[in-house]
Order: structure tokens, then C-alpha cells, then sequence
């Protein structure tokens, strides 16, 4: 089973810039002004750095 990262967006406060872009080691994190961050899942690599960092629990790695 693969991993796949999710972006729930109705928990984004969409008021800020996303610090967990910063955290994506491949780029696969973008964000537009201020609303939820979106995911490349062609770049992804599911290393859970994002999901960890999130402290609003927005990007979510599951199975």
C-alpha cells in the first residue's frame, strides 16, 4: 500500500503564508497568496516532513 499525501483544506486558516513549504525537501509544496497549500504529487517523495510540520494538521500523509 502507498503512502499519499492529502491537503485539508477546510482546517487551512488561509490567513498566512504556509511555513510548510519551506520544509519540502523536493519543491512539492506551492501556495497561492494565502490559500491552502497544493501538493505535485508527480514531485512528492512522502517523506511526512510537511505533515509533521503542520501544526493545523492541514497536510496529512496516509496509507
Amino acid at each position: 500500500m502507498e503512502k499519499e499525501l492529502k491537503v485539508i483544506k477546510e482546517k487551512c486558516p488561509k490567513d498566512h503564508k504556509c511555513p510548510a513549504v519551506k520544509v519540502c525537501p523536493v519543491g512539492a509544496l506551492t501556495q497561492k497568496n494565502f490559500e491552502a497549500p497544493e501538493v505535485d504529487l508527480k514531485k512528492c517523495i512522502k517523506c511526512g516532513k510537511c505533515s509533521n510540520f503542520c501544526p493545523k494538521k492541514v497536510l496529512v500523509l496516509s496509507f
